[in-house]
């Protein structure tokens, strides 16, 4: 992990680009770690936000392409501020200063090595409060071994059953293999979800973001993980979904009530106990920052 930037293999994309010589990668990065906001956020679910709000680090540039990306000006644009290890390291504590009830990393995966050495320094500094892991689970599996120790909660999407979806919408046809294998791993670290009064201090919640017109994608994807891991994992249905201007159809408009209440109603017919579900009215601009270099 340490030279994983010479050969980089960080996400499934395993382009092999030579990012510590400034060669860009998939995720449109060299090894210079870029972050657009770090600050605390109050719209992940709320045995992450609580309170006090989440420190979430929104790093810039991701391994996936999706044509729906909420985040587009940092993911796709490069918008963010160029900072050092150490540099990372200073902002973790400081949001603990403020009170986050955690280290939120929000697209994470092409900067895992960094990563890896600012918490250890973090935490050896006196970071105190549990680091989360935000992604896309376009994640290797021997990235997210690398991690093991030091990662508290992985907050995963699992975007895809069809790879044909996959392709369509990320540009990653082998995104299903590779995020199931993600959480697989995931779940060995961290095999039991862990509350400390009303906030999670470890394990797994996997996010479900319904698209329009994907409603029986969804219900493959909540099956095959239930039946996996049951009731030792937090399942997060979402129904946010806000379509960019020129989104492809049939994605190009919101979800609608009755999609949305399909999956809840299959999310009750398994007998799910753990979920956060969404309610009217979340579809908006307010779950997307400002990306403005704040606490950069």
């Amino acid at each position: 992990m340490k030279n994983g930037y010479a050969s980089c293999k960080l996400c499934a994309r395993e382009c092999g680009v030579n990012r510590e010589k400034g060669e860009i990668g998939a995720c449109k990065s060299s090894d210079k770690i870029k972050i657009a906001r770090a600050a605390l956020h109050f719209w992940e679910e709320p045995i992450i936000s609580g309170d006090f709000g989440s420190g979430t680090i929104f790093f810039s540039g991701c391994s996936l392409s999706c044509v729906y990306c909420q985040n587009a000006e940092i993911s796709h644009g490069g918008q963010g501020k160029e900072v050092s290890t150490e540099r990372l390291s200073e902002i973790m504590l400081e949001l603990q200063k403020k009170g986050a009830h955690n280290i939120n990393l929000v697209t994470p995966t092409h900067f895992a090595p960094s990563i890896k050495d600012a918490v250890i320094s973090a935490k050896g500094a006196g970071l105190k409060i549990p680091v989360v892991y935000n992604t896309s689970s376009f994640d290797t599996e021997e990235t997210l071994r690398s991690l093991d120790g030091l990662v508290d909660i992985y907050l995963a999407d699992c975007k895809y059953f069809r790879s044909e979806s996959a392709k369509k919408y990320s540009r990653a046809e082998n995104y299903p293999d590779t995020a199931f294998a993600a959480i697989r791993e995931m779940h060995r670290q961290k095999p039991e979800v862990q509350l400390s009064g009303a906030m999670m201090t470890s394990g797994v919640i996997i996010r479900i973001l319904l698209l329009p017109c994907h409603v029986a994608e969804a219900k493959l994807i909540l099956s095959k993980l239930y039946k996996t891991y049951g009731d030792s994992v937090y399942f997060s249905l979402m129904n946010q979904y806000t379509p960019p201007p020129n989104a492809p159809y049939p994605i190009n408009r919101r979800v609608t009530r009755e999609e949305y209440r399909e999956l809840l109603d299959y999310a009750e017919k398994l007998g799910i106990k753990n979920a956060f579900v969404q309610e009217g009215g979340t579809a908006v601009e307010s779950f997307i920052p400002d990306f403005n270099n704040e606490g950069v």
